[in-house]
């Protein structure tokens, strides 16, 4: 199938309209010392949420209506994975246009690879402990969380960016290639050192739960090739940007995307990693700007993430909403 660019997609931008209410949100404490976000739908009009310990500089609310009683039942679950370092809330405008669209989302920040908990970020632990903790995500969804009953748990979804990307490729049942990573691994680091001396796993975890995923400028695509992307058997939307950087090889990404088995939707956009991140605030681009500068210098990612938005959102209600 042949990549669509930015400029070509036929967009359904009446998704996202100014009659959308407030996601519900309310704040999700689980074992395995997880913690988050749960966006909901929710009848109210909008308002702002603090979101206290889990802020960001520049970023301490966001949209929605705090504890807002659940619209609907026997919704479509999505969870969300992030990217190395990155935040609960990267992709809060995808959050918020899923929830309003009749989805519950669940998203957290990793232990050891977020935004304040950095202990594990560039150790080779956290390429086996992410998809673990989208699993645990899953349990408590399903199992524990006091909603519960508002979800159908033959219909989750999974969004993942960047290093989420990666975690989402797993989860989707890939073993990831640690020689072929080894081959490309020659910094003197200790994850290098850890790959060279074959200390990699030698399981992985899958979740079959997981019916179709959203992948966005994946990262560490080394140790995928079209021999292991043959498992996967779910339903894909995969975005790269053209530009890459922070980690995200445009050659990488795109020799991934071709080796994907069926026919995944693929979308190209003509900018670098960032521009998937939610649009910034001027507090925001103030105090975090690496994040919130784009390439090239005049792409508009408000406009951009109007039509990416739409794009998930139809995506995963084709896959999900209508079975």
């Amino acid at each position: 199938m042949l990549p669509r660019t930015l400029a070509t997609l036929a967009l359904p931008l009446l998704l996202l309209t100014s009659s959308a209410h407030a996601a519900g949100l309310q704040f999700l404490e689980a074992d395995h010392g997880l913690h988050g976000i749960i966006w909901t739908p929710c009848a109210a009009d909008a308002g702002s949420v603090p979101v206290g310990s889990l802020a960001i500089p520049g970023l301490e609310t966001l949209p929605g209506v705090k504890n807002c009683p659940i619209k609907g039942t026997k919704l479509p679950l999505i969870v969300m994975s992030h990217g190395r370092g990155g935040w609960i809330g990267g992709n809060h405008d995808v959050a918020e246009a899923l929830a309003d669209a009749g989805f519950i989302v669940a998203a957290i920040n990793h232990p050891g690879d977020s935004v304040g908990d950095l202990a594990q970020r560039d150790s080779l632990s956290v390429w086996l402990s992410r998809p673990q903790d989208i699993m645990y995500l899953i349990d408590f969804m399903v199992d524990d969380w006091t909603g519960r009953a508002a979800i159908d748990p033959d219909r989750i979804g999974f969004f993942g960016f960047s290093r989420g990307g990666y975690t989402g490729t797993v989860l989707a049942g890939v073993d990831p290639d640690f020689q072929r990573v080894a081959q490309y691994c020659t910094q003197q680091n200790p994850f290098c050192e850890q790959v060279r001396n074959g200390e990699f796993p030698r399981s992985w975890p899958h979740d079959a739960r997981i019916k179709a995923a959203v992948l966005a400028d994946a990262a560490h695509t080394v140790g995928f090739t079209k021999a292991n992307l043959a498992s996967i058997k779910i339903p894909l939307q995969v975005w790269r940007s053209e530009l890459g950087g922070n980690g995200v090889d445009p050659e990488g990404t795109a020799r991934v995307t071709a080796s994907l088995p069926g026919s995944p939707e693929v979308h190209t956009v003509p900018a670098a990693h960032f521009a998937f991140l939610a649009p910034c605030s001027a507090e925001l681009a103030a105090a975090v700007p690496r994040i919130c500068a784009d390439t090239p210098t005049d792409f508009d990612r408000a406009t951009f993430h109007r039509q990416f938005d739409a794009e998930v959102v139809r995506f995963f209600s084709d896959k999900l909403l209508s079975k």
